[in-house]
C-alpha cells in the first residue's frame, strides 16, 4: 500500500497574480488562507506520496508550507493568466521528477480556489478512477434548483434568445440531468497525461461529486457564496 501511496502526487496549482480577488490563493477564507483548505484536505486524504504546491509566488509558496505543503521550487513557467492549468501541472511534474529523482504513476490536480472539497471527496474520487481503471477523470456536479435547459442569451434590449428552444415547453423533470466541470479534484494517470498533455485525454470521465464540495471561486461573489455554504458543511468529514 505505502508503495502505492508513494506513487501518488497531488498537485496544487497556484499563481501568484490573480486579478479578480488580488492574492485569491492566500486570501483568508473562514479564519485560515484559502490555500490551506486544499492542502489539508490531501494531507488528509492519506492518499499521496506527496503534495506539492506549484507557484511563482514566495509568499504563496511560504503559507503553503506552513501549512504542511512542500514547495521545494517555484514555477518557472505558465504563470500568466492565458496558459491552460493543465501546462503548469505537467511543468511541475517534470520539476517534481527532476528534483527528487523519480516518477509517479497517478497525478490529482487540486485547484486552491475549491476550499470546500475534503478529504473524503478526495479518498472517493480516488477509489472510482481505480476501480474504474479509469486514464483521465474530471469532477463535475449536477445542476440543481438552476435549470440549464432553460438558459437565455439577452441582447442589448433584454429580448432572450433560448439556447435549448426545444425545451422552452418541458417540465425541469422531465428534463434529463446535466452536470457541470469543476476544478475540485481532477485526475489522470501520469503517462498518459505526459503523452496526451490535458486531462481531457481520449476516454476521459466525468465523475460527479456533491454540489457543495464542487464550489469554484473565481470573484468575490463566489467567495461569500463559498463562505455561506460552508457554514452549513463540514469540510472535514
Amino acid at each position: 500500500m505505502d508503495d502505492l501511496v508513494n506513487k501518488r502526487i497531488a498537485i496544487i496549482p497556484a499563481r501568484g497574480g490573480s486579478k479578480r480577488i488580488p492574492r485569491k490563493n492566500i486570501v483568508d477564507f473562514l479564519g485560515k488562507p484559502m490555500i490551506a483548505w486544499t492542502v489539508q484536505a490531501a494531507l488528509d486524504s492519506g492518499c499521496f506520496g506527496r503534495v506539492l504546491v506549484s507557484t511563482d509566488d514566495p509568499d504563496v509558496a511560504s503559507v503553503a508550507k506552513s501549512w504542511g505543503a512542500e514547495v521545494p521550487f517555484l514555477r518557472t513557467s505558465h504563470m500568466d493568466d492565458i496558459s491552460p492549468v493543465s501546462e503548469a501541472t505537467l511543468a511541475a511534474l517534470t520539476q517534481a521528477a527532476d528534483h527528487w529523482q523519480g516518477d509517479y504513476d497517478v497525478v490529482f490536480q487540486l485547484m486552491a480556489n475549491c476550499p470546500l472539497r475534503n478529504a473524503a471527496d478526495i479518498r472517493q474520487a480516488l477509489e472510482v478512477f481505480e476501480a474504474e481503471k479509469r486514464s483521465f477523470q474530471i469532477s463535475c456536479f449536477k445542476y440543481g434548483w438552476m435549470n440549464p435547459w432553460w438558459a437565455v442569451r439577452l441582447d442589448g434590449s433584454g429580448r432572450p434568445n433560448r439556447l435549448f428552444p426545444e425545451t422552452a415547453s418541458e417540465r425541469s423533470q422531465d428534463l434529463p440531468a446535466l452536470y457541470c466541470p469543476t476544478g475540485a479534484i481532477w485526475v489522470a494517470s501520469v503517462p498518459e497525461f505526459m503523452d496526451q498533455r490535458t486531462f481531457y485525454g481520449g476516454g476521459h470521465r466525468f465523475e460527479a461529486m456533491r454540489w457543495q464540495s464542487a464550489v469554484d471561486i473565481d470573484d468575490y461573489e463566489d467567495l461569500a457564496f463559498a463562505e455561506a455554504v460552508a457554514q452549513g458543511m463540514s469540510v472535514h468529514a
